[in-house]
């Protein structure tokens, strides 16, 4: 870094510290006027330049150490520190003075060492995983682009390509017409859909609050996400108002247990309006039955949403959207690309049956500082008011970039690969007598019991719960320190821990779920 460089550093005009010398300090109280900090354009240049080399090098760092390492069978998932050691590692204090080059290419270097590997082939621990380039590519050009999707003006290209996403997603669901809008995230495409349900039911709820509504329900089941109750909260609507409906081995709604709980708000003097169905759950992957559900809702009167987050993707593959059937029926629909499509974090959208501009209506603000009337192009491309957010990141470009990459037909294949994968792994999980389903799924979802050796036989004993609960955590443990691959484990319903592997990235192919069976043994045995 050169003296003039960080001269202009000292002037005030990048948020990135630098480190100081004394020489660069005496040169910088020569620099006292304004109009010299003004004029100071050689200085601007010269930091620019420094900072594409350094943005060259680290980039080569990335693509090394996270594209290269971090997608190779030989490396490690993760190399795990305990949070002490890590921070010491880091050095994460921040300091008035910046710091070199070669210093800040290590922490480039060191970030990279110690962050999981989210892209390696073995890392089976979350809804996502691997690594599509395509959709990285698109990242990389939203990041640099840096705009905001709320208007034409400032995001022309994206505004189009947006409406041009969402018009080809909701062509899957079924709905020739329709709105929609990306949203950061699952969760938050399930509170925009709980929102628009209760403009629709209340619409005085804008202007006038809750008090102008009445005790307002919701039905989703047990093994729905929990961005329900959290909507619920964050609405005002109360987490008690959220009624819990039953569901069956398999983790599908109890269409019946449904109207049963309709008919129990009711007699509290609650008004039904929103019911979720989910289309592929968190942990076993069930798809609730949709054209029941649906039926059950119009009856009811009430909206109908659907958070396909995780089981959304299926639209694309002839051999398994029949597990969605009764979708089009819906009101609103949760889809997340950056799960089973690879498209990356994050990627979710909110998709509308409504032809009627409830979102807008719902979410609009009219800040005439960004969407005035009177511009000299159409204004109904002027999307952002639809949004709860102003600032409003691009989240479309990543899946299109793939989508045109390898097309309808490439998305196809991906999801019928994890399905495939999926059952060769169930087939070869059932030939050894240590591995125990906790049921059978439809989905790639595969959750099992591993049973030491020491615990076979041992089904009767009054404390095999208690020792069966602890086996997946210590299993979980070793696999994380040794670095072989990641996978997460869970109780639920009265079960204790299982695991639930989830098969998802094209990368993967059946050495890896051989190798996957033999870890878990290998690992557990002396348990």
């Amino acid at each position: 870094m050169t003296n003039r460089a960080c001269a202009y550093m000292k002037a005030g005009s990048c948020n990135e510290p630098l480190r100081v010398s004394s020489t660069e300090r005496t040169l910088n109280r020569t620099m006292s006027s304004s109009e010299e900090y003004i004029n100071g354009h050689v200085h601007l240049e010269e930091y620019e330049s420094d900072g594409k080399l350094f943005l060259t090098e680290a980039f080569n760092v990335i693509m090394e150490e996270i594209l290269h390492k971090g997608t190779d069978l030989k490396e490690k998932v993760c190399e795990w520190k305990d949070p002490d050691q890590l921070r010491a590692l880091l050095d994460l204090d921040l300091r008035e003075h910046g710091e070199s080059h070669e210093q800040l290419l290590q922490r480039v270097r060191d970030v990279a060492r110690y962050s999981v590997k989210t892209c390696h082939p073995r890392f089976f621990n979350q809804l996502f995983a691997g690594v599509d380039y395509h959709a990285l590519t698109g990242r990389l050009l939203t990041e640099t682009l840096n705009t905001s999707q709320y208007t034409y003006e400032v995001a022309p290209v994206f505004v189009l390509m947006e409406e041009e996403v969402l018009r080809q997603l909701r062509s899957l669901v079924g709905w020739s017409e329709g709105d929609g809008i990306f949203c950061p995230g699952g969760s938050v495409s399930n509170m925009y859909a709980m929102n628009i349900a209760r403009y629709w039911a209340f619409p005085q709820a804008k202007t006038q609050g809750l008090w102008a509504t009445p005790r307002m329900a919701i039905f989703t089941s047990q093994q729905s996400h929990y961005s329900m109750k959290k909507a619920a909260a964050f609405l005002g609507i109360g987490t008690d108002n959220v009624f819990i409906v039953q569901v069956d081995e398999s983790g599908s709604m109890i269409p019946e247990d449904l109207e049963a709980k309709i008919v129990q708000a009711k007699s509290k003097d609650a008004v039904p309006f929103f019911v979720n169905a989910t289309a592929g759950t968190t942990v076993q992957g069930a798809f609730d039955p949709l054209n029941h559900i649906a039926d059950i809702s119009e009856r009811n009167g009430m909206w109908m949403h659907i958070d396909a987050a995780w089981g959304g993707s299926v639209l694309f593959s002839k051999k398994h959207k029949h597990l969605v059937a009764g979708l089009e029926r819906a009101n609103s629909v949760t889809w997340n690309p950056h799960k089973m499509l690879l498209a990356g974090l994050q990627c979710s959208v909110i998709l509308f049956r409504d032809t009627t501009n409830l979102l807008m209506h719902c979410h609009s603000a009219n800040a005439t500082y960004l969407f005035q009337q009177d511009k000299f192009y159409d204004t109904s491309l002027d999307t952002g008011d639809k949004s709860i957010q102003c600032g409003r990141k691009v989240d479309c470009l990543k899946l299109w970039l793939m989508w045109k990459a390898i097309g309808t037909h490439g998305l196809s294949e991906r999801v019928d690969k994890a399905f495939a994968l999926a059952r060769y792994l169930v087939e070869e999980m059932e030939k050894r007598e240590n591995f125990k389903l906790v049921c059978k799924g439809h989905f790639v979802n595969v959750c099992f019991w591993f049973i030491p050796p020491s615990m076979k036989g041992k089904e009767n004993s009054p404390d095999y719960q208690e020792r069966l609960s602890k086996v997946a955590p210590v299993i979980k443990e070793r696999m994380m320190k040794r670095g072989t691959m990641m996978v997460g484990y869970q109780p639920m319903d009265g079960r204790v821990n299982f695991f639930r592997m989830v098969v998802l990235s094209p990368q993967l192919t059946t050495k890896d779920m051989d190798f996957f069976l033999d870890e878990i043994e290998k690992l557990g045995k002396d348990l």
